[in-house]
């Protein structure tokens, strides 16, 4: 018998003004209030993205965590064919318009501001930031980043980009309390299951979605090794394939357990 929350998913309960889909690796297409939120723009390269996600009608915000090719891949292209608002740490949206961005709003950590409905929270994360010319240089990007998006309605989101486990984290609870958290569990460029999971324990949120794994032989992590220490903190982990499109809603998200 399944967790409630992914029976309610079967079963068409859950309000569908919230829909999120991952397209592989730390990429996601969200659809909000008639609104299309992509984070971390890569498709074309990606091996996890399904041939028949990798275009777009429209993208109306672009949140890039940071400057590695494999969150920026596609950015530059799909911000010359659909001219989304972007946000960027300063530096990125720098490249990002010197490259031919039309419509960037940079920003830094600790900084909000409301994009197209959505408050977006710009909060630190624990990497690298560098970007790789085509002449195959790398040059710096500012620094790696998460964010956390509010949306009309009030469901809170946490990316947390590209990162280790910090014990910010738990500032990041009591500040934003994020309902919803996307924390990496690859291991080798990120965090894997083991930090992941004491990352759980800070953030508290009530689902967790894993990204980060499987797109490389490297990349070892899987979201059954967390499942048992979230299931202990009352966080259900909910698991995506490739393509797949899934409601979020406030209301229907069962209640943290209570931990001393």
């Amino acid at each position: 018998m399944g967790h409630p929350i992914e029976k309610e998913f079967e079963e068409g309960a859950m309000s569908k003004e919230i829909e999120v889909t991952w397209l592989g690796h730390s990429t996601f297409r969200i659809e909000a209030a008639g609104k299309t939120i992509l984070i971390d723009p890569w498709v074309m390269g990606n091996p996890m993205c399904p041939d028949n996600q990798k275009k777009f009608d429209k993208i109306d915000v672009m949140l890039c965590t940071h400057g590695n090719g494999d969150h920026i891949g596609d950015a530059v292209a799909l911000c010359k064919r659909h001219q989304p608002k972007v946000i960027g740490i300063f530096e990125l949206c720098m490249w990002l318009g010197k490259k031919g961005a039309k419509n960037t709003s940079p920003m830094n950590k600790g900084g909000t501001q409301t994009v197209e409905g959505l408050r977006v929270t710009m909060v630190h994360a624990d990497h690298s930031c560098g970007i790789q010319e085509d002449d195959g240089s790398i040059i710096y990007g500012g620094e790696a980043v998460g964010y956390v998006i509010e949306f009309p309605g009030g469901l809170k989101l946490y990316h947390a980009g590209d990162t280790n486990v910090f014990g910010d984290m738990h500032i990041i609870r009591e500040l934003y309390a994020p309902e919803v958290a996307m924390l990496p569990i690859g291991d080798h460029f990120t965090m894997g299951p083991r930090e992941a999971a004491y990352a759980c324990q800070l953030l508290r949120p009530k689902v967790v979605i894993p990204m980060h794994f499987g797109t490389f032989p490297m990349l070892t992590g899987r979201p059954k090794d967390l499942e048992k220490v979230a299931e202990d903190l009352g966080i259900h982990v909910m698991e995506m394939k490739p393509g797949e499109r899934k409601p979020l809603s406030v209301a229907q998200f069962a209640p943290v357990a209570k931990v001393s």
